[in-house]
């Protein structure tokens, strides 16, 4: 693993991180319905922790030599609240991917500090989706 590789993954995952801060600020304004201010304040909620990841990811990016991106991954477009959660499942279970293979390009680079953080990270994203699971699990079609 070289670092301009290392830096261009790290980048692709701000992307991802800068795109969910805008899919749960876009879905919390979007919610409808009698569950309307659990949904949103759930959505708005996780945002902290996307920004969280996303200034880990710009600071590293820089501590690496490299220029953070400010593009965000495309936001899926959703309509019901339904497909808002679904949405957020794919990006959750997506993010809990590339953290996982992240984390193992960290310790191939022989950043111990970093495939640390990393895999703090897939347990963020992992624990987004078992409670995004769990909110679909009886939600009605």
């Amino acid at each position: 693993m070289n670092k301009q590789t290392l830096i261009d993954n790290l980048n692709q995952d701000l992307a991802g991180e800068l795109s969910a801060i805008i899919q749960y600020l876009t879905y919390a304004a979007k919610a409808t319905g009698p569950f309307r201010p659990q949904l949103s304040q759930f959505f708005l909620t996780e945002v902290a922790d996307e920004q969280l990841h996303a200034q880990f990811l710009a600071n590293k990016i820089v501590a690496l030599g490299g220029e953070p991106t400010t593009e965000p991954h495309p936001v899926p477009a959703a309509h019901t609240n339904r497909e808002m959660l679904e949405a957020i499942l794919v990006a959750e279970r997506q993010a809990t991917k590339d953290y996982t293979q992240r984390a193992l390009e960290a310790e191939a680079f022989g950043d111990k500090g970093l495939m640390v953080q990393l895999e703090d990270m897939v347990r963020d994203e992992s624990g987004h989706s078992e409670e995004t699971e769990r909110m679909l699990r009886d939600w009605p079609l």
